[in-house]
């Protein structure tokens, strides 16, 4: 088999620790340290945005679109699904996650969604990067919201 979701224990644990970090950044809206888990090429699209190539594109095209006008930003990692390649070099990490919206008036709304994120490496003892992200809200949910707060970074 050319890819496995039975991934060893210290790919997933990665994985894990990557979501958790990246999350910790969108709930702070904290562009800078976010755009270090990534390639600079990395290739994209969003609510915001279509198809999209480098880092810089995506975080001014979608994440400052986005990280400001939600809060509670949360992946749900229980949900969290890893598939390594066998070289472990390229990855793909499958997960949902919750946040908050604001309506124009300042009512919250629940505001769930998914995501994929294909990662890859040099080698084995480099940390994984992310080279492609699709994120999207579940079926049904609003897409605007309308919060307004400060970029951390």
């Amino acid at each position: 088999m050319a890819f496995t979701w039975d991934v060893p224990a210290e790919d997933r644990a990665t994985i894990r620790a990557w979501f958790a970090t990246w999350g910790t950044q969108v709930a702070d809206v904290d562009f800078a340290p976010a755009k270090a888990l990534f390639e600079d090429n990395i290739a994209s699209f969003g609510t915001h945005m279509d198809v999209v190539e480098g880092l810089d594109h995506l975080a001014d095209r979608q994440w400052r679109s986005v990280w400001p006008a939600i809060e509670d930003f949360r992946w749900n990692l229980e949900t969290l699904k890893v598939g390594v390649s066998p070289d472990r070099l390229f990855a793909i990490g499958i997960v949902t996650f919750a946040s908050t919206g604001l309506h124009a008036d300042g009512s919250r709304f629940d505001r769930p969604g998914r995501a994929t994120v294909a990662f890859a490496r040099s080698s084995t003892d480099d940390p994984w990067k992310g080279v492609h992200t699709h994120v999207s809200l579940n079926p049904g949910t609003p897409s605007p919201s309308h919060g307004k707060r400060p970029a951390k970074s």
